[in-house]
């Protein structure tokens, strides 16, 4: 049902945030705190990664930084839903074996039967779970900052493909593939 009125909005005449953003789960996973080294001592602010998805097949990550944590988690979800990409979920498992990598990690995603779950440690579980895969086997090798294990994670799922995208890109049916 498309409505006839004007989106709601607030004093600043931005859009109301409610429907349109209850559709996004929102994972903090890691909150970091920076010094920086003046003269007159230490100034600190903190940085915190989030990572944003609709549990359907869309998922985001970013990092917010600011002087307070609040704001920071706040500047870190907006930028995450403006970086969303649409990610393949083939019966609640992702299409094939992938290894993401950026720096030192280094992450293995592979398919899993149904009642498997979700096997994966803290950052590599944050995403899979916003992008709304529900049986997944992971590993993460390498570095284990979280802040490369999520841009890693994300880079493996930008690389999956379905069958039917295969088979259109070689020229071929589905059933000559598979």
């Amino acid at each position: 049902m498309i409505s006839d009125r004007p989106p709601r909005r607030d004093s600043r005449g931005e859009r109301s945030r409610d429907r349109a953003d209850s559709e996004f789960v929102e994972h903090v996973v890691k909150i970091y705190r920076v010094a920086k080294v003046v003269k007159g001592g230490r100034r600190f602010s903190f940085s915190a990664i989030v990572v944003v998805g609709d549990g359907r097949g869309r998922v985001g990550a970013a990092l917010g930084k600011a002087s307070e944590v609040p704001e920071a988690i706040r500047k870190a979800i907006e930028k995450a839903k403006r970086r969303l990409i649409k990610v393949p979920v083939v019966n609640t498992t992702v299409p094939h074996d992938v290894l993401g990598k950026s720096d030192a990690a280094t992450v293995m995603l592979r398919p899993a039967s149904l009642g498997t779950g979700v096997v994966a440690g803290g950052p590599v579980r944050a995403v899979v779970e916003a992008a709304g895969y529900k049986n997944i086997l992971t590993k993460s090798l390498g570095s284990n900052s979280a802040t490369n294990v999520v841009w890693a994670t994300l880079e493996g799922l930008k690389q999956l493909k379905t069958v039917e995208e295969t088979a259109s890109r070689r020229g071929l049916q589905v059933a000559d593939i598979l």
